[in-house]
């Protein structure tokens, strides 16, 4: 095969790329013929139930399934977690660490019959001391459920040699700054934390056949759960089969199979027949995934024209039963002072540990630190525009300042900023109503993952691509097809793309915004090696140079010259009876020309707040968005419309509720879980920023970016409307007037 330079077509030469094409499953979805892990149903299946425990906090002393085992329909009772005796013949009561952890599962031939045996099931508990109450981090300290971080110091000035105690030296150092500064600033700062709410609860549907495993699960990693299934069994992953064509909702929690799925397994082989164990709504929100919190006390100093020049900041929150929390080092966020201290804490709480929930650690540090430099502008009555554009000659971010600055342009034109902005709590009042903006910047990585590709070009012109990889319902398998289309000059419809199977080739999993940069190498590089083939083929049937040949509108002709010309299956004849097989492979960080990382973006934020209800509505958002290449502008627009929407959930309504006295999630059904409605989320605009610098780096993810400057957009909006800073996000009414109450008091 001829050395193949990879590259992507010029905006001029592109036929379908960066133009607007429909996802191909829509049709699928909208209809009810996509198949999702709970719409599969094998034969003589079993239904599982399982019991969770109601506690944060215990020990199981004893569990009794007598009853449950008598009920009709019950086929099998499944001990998660219960006493056992260990090898010295002592009992051993496990300890339950959060509510909803699931102790035992009743597989039954019904839904009902299994939730039967469930409610038949008696459990002796030993209570034992919860703590939930992360925010006070007083009370964390007291019930010794704290673990200091190290610091993060780094000052311009440097000790002398004779200095002993290198910290007081830094000690003192931040203080003359702050002393040196001209304003100012100390605020706290926060986030609580929310769950993952998957649409589609996490589970499977399996079975065992002649010794293979062969699972359907809600996963974004189906090239890697094959083996989360075989360490946990005791098998080779070879033994292992994953499905998931269709997925509802993952956004970072469903990586692994998890100790469910492992005892959908269990079951299933212990009764010889297949299995279907979801969890429910509220065991889904209790125990599948929540994003941490995160609080911070800080101080900043700025000079005499707003930059900050120096940021000290002590935070805390927590992960979950191992504790953890955000991460301090993309704290201020984005921005970067020449002198900080960062000082962290972590907190240990009786709930579920949280997992990577999309763009893990960013939305929470934007809120906590950007939040801090609109209150800047506040105290020196100037445009929050002006003081995030004059810090931008500070930044930790792997996009260039110039480029933010663009963004904001934009942004604040589309926004009609400087029409519509006054100074924070200065605004105009209709009756109890104010309105106010906000702005906030994002960063984020999203260079591609490792990514296999198989491409059989057939000789009758079929075209079709096998990948392990799986679509969130982002469009990935329409990416897919639309760069096997574009490099082929062929119409979408003429490719077939196969994806969703760990029998297929390797691509990693679905989060960091890796997989759209990572199918899109495999399948340019895959494609690009067929045509090269074929380029050889009809070079010879032409008799013409084969760099003179490209692919278009079906045919394969000389260049500019389309009367020296095969179409396309006359081309895919010459290849004789065998199909054309390549694979093309790519290694994640590899050198290329394909993809890029690190990208940047703007949103801003126009709201309303009714300072006698505390309500807060949103006006318009405004999202500005690099990201590279844009391969499909219709679905990587959408995907910044969700973002920005789920950016309004955790901004105003999402939370999850503890109650401090006995550790119970009290908001597990989404009845009460709120999420936004059509209503609630206002006008959205959105801009890709895609100049001719940023498209020649290839292609960039997008899944995480507009998900994380949103709550701090939001919280500077209201924070302008009303001159009074909510300090902690959710911005529910009852934190909004206590706010202004506090402002007032002043």
């Amino acid at each position: 095969m001829a050395n193949v330079e990879y590259k992507w077509p010029s905006a001029d030469e592109s036929q379908l790329l960066g133009g607007r094409q429909r996802r191909l499953d829509g049709p699928d979805k909208s209809t009810g013929a996509a198949k999702y892990t709970y719409d599969v149903n094998l034969k003589d299946q079993l239904i599982v139930k399982a019991l969770d425990c109601p506690h944060a906090h215990c020990r199981v002393k004893a569990i009794d399934t007598t009853a449950a085992q008598r009920v009709p329909g019950v086929v099998h009772v499944h001990v998660i977690k219960g006493p056992r005796q260990n090898e010295a013949g002592e009992m051993v009561f496990p300890k339950v660490q959060l509510q909803g952890e699931l102790l035992v599962a009743v597989a039954a031939e019904t839904e009902g019959a299994a939730a039967e045996g469930v409610s038949k099931i008696k459990v002796d508990y030993e209570m034992l001391d919860a703590f939930v109450n992360e925010e006070r981090l007083d009370l964390a300290k007291e019930s010794e459920r704290t673990k200091e971080g190290r610091p993060r110091v780094s000052i311009q000035a440097e000790p002398d040699d004779d200095v002993e105690d290198e910290e007081q030296f830094e000690n003192d150092e931040i203080e003359r700054l702050f002393r040196d500064a001209k304003y100012v600033v100390e605020g706290y700062y926060g986030i609580d934390a929310i769950t993952h709410c998957c649409l589609e609860p996490h589970g499977t549907t399996l079975e065992w056949t002649d010794g293979r495993l062969q699972a359907y699960l809600s996963t974004q990693n189906v090239s890697g759960c094959d083996d989360g299934f075989a360490a946990a069994l005791d098998l080779t992953a070879d033994d292992v089969d994953v499905y998931c064509e269709y997925i509802g909702g993952g956004f970072g929690s469903k990586f692994r199979p998890d100790y469910w799925a492992i005892a959908a397994a269990q079951i299933s082989k212990k009764t010889g027949r297949p299995v279907k164990f979801m969890l429910s709504r509220a065991q889904e929100l209790k125990i599948a995934g929540n994003r941490p919190s995160g609080y911070l006390n800080a101080r900043l100093g700025a000079d005499e024209n707003g930059v900050v020049q120096v940021w000290d900041s002590s935070q805390w929150g927590t992960s979950g039963i191992t504790g953890g929390g955000v991460a301090d080092k993309v704290i201020p966020y984005v921005f970067e002072p020449p002198n900080y201290r960062r000082r962290s804490t972590f907190v240990t709480t009786n709930a579920d540990q949280s997992r990577a929930w999309r763009a893990p650690n960013h939305p929470q540090a934007c809120a906590m630190s950007q939040t801090a430099y609109d209150d800047l502008a506040a105290q020196m009555g100037a445009n929050s525009y002006d003081i995030f554009e004059r810090n931008l000659q500070h930044i930790a971010s792997r996009q260039k300042a110039e480029i933010y600055a663009e963004e904001m342009k934009i942004a604040a034109r589309l926004m009609d900023w400087n029409a519509k902005w006054h100074a924070h709590g200065k605004g105009p009042r209709r009756g109890t109503v104010v309105d106010g903006l906000g702005m906030a910047i994002h960063m984020w990585g999203g260079g591609a993952n490792t990514s296999n590709c198989q491409l059989k070009i057939h000789p009758d012109g079929g075209v079709e691509s096998y990948c392990g990889t799986q679509d969130l319902g982002t469009g990935t398998r329409t990416v897919c097809a639309m760069v096997l289309a574009e490099t082929l000059g062929l119409p979408v419809s003429a490719v077939k793309v196969n994806l969703g199977s760990s029998k297929m080739p390797f691509s990693g999993a679905s989060g960091g915004s890796t997989t759209v940069g990572a199918v899109a190498e495999s399948h340019r590089r895959a494609a690009q090696d067929a045509l090269a083939v074929l380029f050889g083929n009809a070079s010879r049937k032409l008799g013409v140079a084969t760099d003179s040949l490209v692919a278009v509108n079906g045919r394969i002709q000389v260049k500019d010259d389309p009367a020296q010309s095969l179409s396309w299956k006359e081309v895919c004849s010459l290849l004789g009876m065998r199909p054309l097989e390549v694979n093309a492979a790519f290694k994640r960080g590899q050198k290329t020309d394909l993809s890029d990382e690190g990208v940047g973006g703007v949103q801003m934020a126009h709201v309303e707040v009714d300072i006698a209800t505390g309500q807060v509505r949103i006006k318009k958002m405004v999202a500005v968005q690099d990201m590279g290449l844009v391969l499909n502008r219709q679905t990587a627009e959408s995907q910044i419309y969700g973002g920005v929407i789920m950016g309004i959930a955790y901004s105003l309504f999402e939370q999850r509720i503890m109650d401090p006295n006995t550790g119970a999630f009290l908001n597990s059904q989404l009845e009460n879980y709120r999420l936004p409605r059509i209503g609630d989320v206002g006008e959205i605009v959105v801009e890709m920023f895609e100049p001719p610098s940023q498209r020649e780096r290839g292609v960039i993810g997008l899944g995480e970016p507009p998900v994380i400057s949103g709550g701090a957009a939001i919280s500077n909006a209201v924070c302008n409307a009303t001159g009074a800073r909510v300090s902690v996000l959710p911005l529910t009414p009852q934190r909004v007037l206590e706010a202004i109450k506090k402002a007032s008091q002043a």
